[in-house]
């Protein structure tokens, strides 16, 4: 453990950001599961509302620094080409 107070500090901001930047990439997993799950039962409906909430949640996940913004327009695209497929 640091002796240093800047560095305490530092150690208990960085576990907090930790723990957000997880519970934010953990949401993320989820809906782009469900994006994937849709598109293999073959709901078009489904498909598609989860890609707009996917995209929302890649796209605050950007402005709040948790992932880089070409990863989350790469998984959109991605997302997106896999939705159109049906159709």
């Amino acid at each position: 453990m640091a002796n240093i107070k800047s560095q305490i500090k530092r150690v208990k901001t960085n576990a907090a950001r930790t723990e957000r930047n997880r519970a934010y990439k953990s949401e993320l997993r989820t809906w782009i599961r469900k994006v994937r799950t849709a598109v293999d039962a073959g709901d078009a409906e489904a498909a598609k509302g989860a890609l707009v909430t996917a995209s929302k949640k890649l796209d605050k996940a950007v402005s709040k620094g948790v992932i880089h913004a070409n990863q989350a327009a790469n998984k959109k695209s991605a997302l997106a080409k896999r939705v159109n497929t049906l159709g």
